[in-house]
């Protein structure tokens, strides 16, 4: 296991130095002129030669990144080219909200999608067929919509949560729930439909192998059958798409902190990428793949042990 371990921690760290090479060459395509953006349209040429010097924009990209990344690797990300504030402590300031609402919803999408697909897996009929039925509409319903109608049932007519605005956890850990409690569900929704599919389908698959039919012979009961044997054969495809949907859930947490007035990193994003802002920029981006290199090695460690045949892989 600890070889499989180390393996999977190399291939996150090679993915990282890739991902920040080719980002931030692509940041640099656009050759944007910062000083003039900076100091505005009248300032003289001279002056905005000047501040480009400054910022270090007049040597080749390739040392740039060099430079950056020399700094990166010891935590320093530099400072917003616009507002001069420290990008390391402009991003901690914000990764709480999203980290609240990514980690509620992968504990709400795990739970619910294991108990539903489980659940359809097993008793197949009605209640197979109802679950396909919700996780299509699920799927299927835009995501603005979806958090539209939690805010307006929920916040609105029966002012349960509030509509908008965070507290954080120190502050209130009741009023911090309250504030994210909207927000997780209005991600988690398409979420649990993926993955709830992923599950049933595996339990059914593996409710036909000829093992199973042996431990039912052998009068294992019931539930004894499902919870140590099966779901543990059937966890390794929705694992691996749990960990996918932690991707696609830095998409729709921009649209959801904006409704919800959350000030969290997918707001941000939006914000210092029109600027052109690539210090922090490139912070949000190592940040958005060092959140995916560990909810994968996570998924790819338990996967592992669930199953150790995926070791040698």
């Amino acid at each position: 296991m600890l070889t499989f371990i180390i393996r999977r921690i190399a291939a996150g760290a090679v993915l990282l130095l890739v991902i920040s090479l080719l980002s931030y060459l692509l940041l640099s395509i656009p050759h944007n002129d910062v000083g003039r953006q900076l100091l505005g349209q009248s300032a003289a040429q001279s002056a905005v030669d000047a501040k480009n010097t400054s910022l270090g924009l007049d040597r080749p990209v390739l040392a740039q990144y060099t430079d950056w990344l020399s700094h990166a690797v010891r935590g320093d990300f530099g400072a917003s080219w616009f507002t001069s504030e420290d990008v390391t402590q402009a991003v901690a300031g914000r990764l709480p909200v999203t980290l609240s609402l990514m980690l509620g919803v992968t504990l709400v999408t795990a739970v619910a999608s294991f108990l539903l697909g489980t659940w359809a897996g097993v008793r197949r009929g009605a209640v197979d067929r109802f679950l396909q039925i919700a996780a299509v509409a699920g799927y299927a319903l835009p995501g603005f919509l979806v958090t539209l109608v939690l805010v307006l049932v929920f916040a609105v007519n029966l002012n349960w949560f509030p509509a908008i605005g965070y507290t954080a956890l120190g502050d209130s850990p009741t009023g911090w729930l309250s504030t994210i409690t909207l927000p997780v569900l209005a991600l988690s929704v398409s979420s649990v439909a993926g993955v709830s599919q992923q599950v049933r389908g595996a339990v059914i698959d593996v409710l036909r192998q000829d093992y199973v039919r042996t431990l039912r012979a052998r009068g294992l009961s019931a539930r004894s059958i499902v919870f140590r044997h099966v779901l543990r054969n059937a966890s390794a495809p929705a694992l691996s798409l749990l960990g996918m949907q932690f991707v696609g859930l830095l998409g729709g947490a921009v649209l959801v902190e904006q409704i919800f007035g959350l000030p969290g990193i997918g707001s941000m994003t939006v914000a210092y990428t029109t600027r052109g802002d690539i210090p922090v920029i490139m912070a949000l981006v190592m940040l958005t793949v060092i959140g995916v290199v560990l909810i994968n090695l996570a998924v790819d460690i338990l996967i592992g042990w669930l199953n150790p045949k995926a070791r040698v892989a």
